[in-house]
């Protein structure tokens, strides 16, 4: 028995790794957030597959239902949004199977902030403009921030900041990163991301919190912040620059 902790992707279901579909389509029990992952993967489990939506779920309850299937024999699919290493909340599950002696295994997935760079059409790491990418939320009613990771530290280089669980606090967000980047700053929004209703929002830091309340969006976006989303006078990538040494053919 193993449990399968799946990254199904940003929203769209065809954004689930083929190895994660495996997964999913093999076990029988699957424990998925309902309010996130899109309800068409759902049809990929086998049928009969118990089905435990645990949007309303304790910590606790969660890891019963885990240890429930293990006493079976039964695999679980335990499906997140995005990509389970960054804001999955998977490090404490992990944690508790590990000390139930439970085997898992991570399958990664396409995070939400990769969906909304390609619904941007952007790069994020852009050549003279922007190599860096700082991954990062704000506290509000969730688990506080460590100290010196408040926005006004992490902002203080400069770097494409991409934010998630933060567009209802977007007053705050532009308040704290306006030293640093300056009202000209290019941002965008992107609620749901990949999915059929996604809006793309796209704006400064002087005018990007009133688009936000204009549009209502309150959750299930990503802000980014960065020159890297406007830049075009920008050298070309010595990737595939022709004074880059490069092996014979044959060779």
């Amino acid at each position: 028995m193993t449990v399968y902790f799946i990254g199904a992707g940003p929203g769209a279901a065809d954004l689930i790794t083929l190895r994660g579909l495996r997964r999913l389509e093999s076990s029988p029990v699957c424990l998925y957030a309902g309010s996130l992952v899109p309800r068409e993967l759902l049809a990929s489990c086998p049928a009969g597959a118990r089905l435990v939506d645990t949007a309303n779920l304790t910590l606790d309850e969660i890891v019963a239902e885990l240890a429930a299937a293990h006493d079976q024999g039964l695999d679980v699919a335990r499906l997140h949004s995005g990509d389970p290493s960054v804001f999955s909340a998977v490090a404490e599950q992990m944690r508790r199977l590990d000390a139930l002696g439970m085997p898992y295994e991570v399958v990664p997935g396409v995070p939400a902030f990769a969906a909304a760079a390609a619904s941007l059409g952007r790069e994020l790491t852009v050549p003279g403009v922007g190599q860096t990418i700082i991954l990062t939320r704000t506290s509000a009613r969730a688990t506080p921030m460590p100290e010196g990771e408040d926005l006004a530290t992490l902002g203080a280089g400069g770097a494409t900041m991409v934010l998630h669980l933060a567009v209802q606090r977007i007053d705050a967000v532009v308040a704290e990163l306006l030293p640093s980047y300056g009202p000209g700053c290019p941002v965008a929004v992107v609620a749901r991301a990949s999915r059929a209703d996604e809006v793309i929002l796209r704006g400064t830091l002087a005018d990007i919190a009133g688009q936000v309340h204009e549009a209502g969006i309150r959750r299930t976006a990503v802000i980014v912040v960065g020159r890297v989303l406007s830049a075009t006078q920008f050298p070309d990538s010595h990737l595939y620059s022709a004074e880059r040494a490069r092996p014979c053919a044959g060779s």
